[in-house]
């Protein structure tokens, strides 16, 4: 039985690439090394039902077809329409996003990715303030105090701390756990905060509170604060401000809890300039922790090609970009869309009802592997192959590293990078014909 060593699970931003994938008449059948999460996920295809054939709704039906008739078919409605728009891309290979990108362009698209409903605001605050950071392997080797902040890797990201952060033994944390401190910052206690040295369990919302409390104690104010900050007894936050001071090498992973809450981008704004104080102290570097395993790909291939990381909007000719204006759900809310296409996302199970309800009423597109609830409303669903299982490509960990994915099995189903070439194919002979279109 051949062994497939150093296999990239394809599940979350931490991209493991030490899975081992056992391989029978082209069907994986173990998968070593990775977190049960992972495991279903590389297994995927052949555990959970795929969507077998292209196909394309007809009197509120599904009828299978080729592939070829699909594509014509999504060709025909991105350039038939006025204000067409491209969500998702997160779930796939850097080559097919740069794809993605590419087909947005040639109609005159709004393209967006999932980050616009959870990270987003991770890169509208590193445009203002920068991020301070570094790649996991120097936090493994080098951190001493390790601070979640408003995220829950032990469901989330199961594999971070045993291969990253808490339990990871690095150069300088020779005894790992025993090395190092960990803090958690949520107004839950989670499974994450169970295992914590210290959790500060503050008030729904109350993030940036906290953060310029920490920011105030760090430069010497200590005095100007009041004896309760953020539903939090200030002796603990002082507590808090003195570990990070006393750190040699420090560390916020931080997730929603800081992008989605009250404040949003300014709170991850102002984490970074928590982190340009600690750093006039000691050494400290802040890494978002990204869902999707290639969302962080997304916004390095969106910032390359066009400048811009998300809600990028092609309809002026040239990409312009105002999140709030320009995001997925914004134009949707609106009712400005005509036509939609997303791609490794289910904005159907996500989304606003108020988004959903028009998704209802314009033609869709879907391009993903598996049915799920987008399927329901997609005038035209054509199946793709999973990367890193039946298709190579380039994914970016949440570090912003590049993580070359394999292929591991044959497939008969086309990739996303493939399915979106010939649909670009497709669109430039429509308008080439004299076709009406949004480009």
């Amino acid at each position: 039985m051949p062994v497939i060593k150093d296999v990239v699970c394809t599940l979350c931003g931490c991209l493991c690439d030490d899975l081992e994938a056992t391989v029978e008449d082209n069907k994986i059948t173990k998968v070593g090394k990775a977190c049960k999460l992972g495991r279903a996920k590389t297994m995927g295809p052949f555990l959970h039902e795929r969507i077998e054939k292209p196909m394309i709704r007809e009197n509120g039906e599904l009828k299978e077809c080729s592939y070829d008739e699909a594509i014509t078919k999504a060709a025909e409605i991105l350039v038939a329409a006025k204000r067409p728009m491209s969500y998702g891309w997160c779930s796939t290979s850097c080559e097919a996003i740069e794809k993605a990108i590419m087909l947005a362009e040639e109609t005159g698209s709004l393209i967006d990715s999932t980050a616009n409903v959870c990270h987003g605001p991770s890169a509208l605050a590193a445009q203002e303030k920068g991020a301070p950071s570094c790649s996991l392997g120097t936090a493994k080797n080098y951190a001493d105090l390790i601070i979640f902040w408003g995220c829950n890797p032990v469901h989330a990201h199961p594999r971070h701390q045993t291969r990253y952060s808490t339990m990871a033994k690095g150069a300088f944390t020779p005894n790992g756990k025993k090395d190092k401190k960990m803090v958690v910052v949520d107004p839950r206690n989670t499974d994450t905060a169970k295992k914590a040295d210290m959790l500060l369990q503050l008030k729904p919302g109350t993030d940036y509170v906290l953060i310029e409390a920490l920011r105030a104690i760090v430069n010497g104010h200590e005095d100007i604060l009041p004896d309760e900050i953020a539903g939090l007894p200030k002796t603990k936050v002082v507590e808090l401000a003195e570990m990070c001071k006393a750190a040699k090498f420090g560390i916020i992973y931080f997730g929603m809890g800081i992008t989605q809450t009250r404040g949003r981008y300014k709170s991850g704004d102002n984490v970074a300039s928590l982190i340009s104080d600690l750093n006039q102290i000691t050494k400290f570097v802040m890494i978002g922790m990204r869902g999707h395993y290639n969302v962080t790909g997304f916004g390095q291939v969106a910032s390359w090609e066009t400048g811009f990381p998300m809600a990028i909007d092609f309809s002026r000719g040239y990409p312009y970009y105002n999140p709030g204006e320009t995001g997925t759900n914004d134009v949707l809310m609106r009712r400005e869309v005509d036509a939609f296409i997303t791609g490794a996302a289910d904005p159907g199970a996500h989304f606003p009802q108020e988004s959903i309800k028009h998704l209802f009423n314009i033609p869709a597109i879907q391009v993903d592997g598996y049915a799920n609830p987008t399927t329901e409303f997609s005038d035209v669903v054509i199946p793709a192959a999973i990367a890193g299982v039946e298709c190579d490509g380039t994914a970016y960990r949440m570090d912003c590293q590049p993580i070359r994915m394999k292929k591991l099995v044959e497939t008969t189903f086309k990739s996303d990078e493939e399915i979106l070439t010939e649909m670009i194919a497709k669109v430039r002979e429509l308008k080439g014909n004299g076709a009406n279109g949004g480009a």
